[in-house]
């Protein structure tokens, strides 16, 4: 089998012999895991409606300006 022959790795500080064919299936284990805790949906749920309610008020009849009516007029 080949990349099963141990070779020398730095790792930040440290030197570590470790197999190439473990250390591959550790990178492709640790991305796996990576790309999971990136890629899930968030839990939390934003109301768009209520945001849009609360920067425009449905109950306040004085929405237009005395220039405004006078133009629809």
């Amino acid at each position: 089998m080949q990349n099963a022959d141990e070779v020398r790795f730095t790792i930040l500080f440290s030197t570590v012999y470790a197999s190439k064919l473990v250390v591959l299936a550790g990178v492709a284990v640790l991305a796996f895991i990576l790309g999971l805790i990136v890629g899930r949906p968030k839990k939390t749920k934003y109301d768009i409606e209520g945001y849009h309610d609360n920067l425009h008020e449905k109950n306040t009849p004085n929405t237009l300006s005395d220039e405004d009516r006078d133009y629809i007029s």
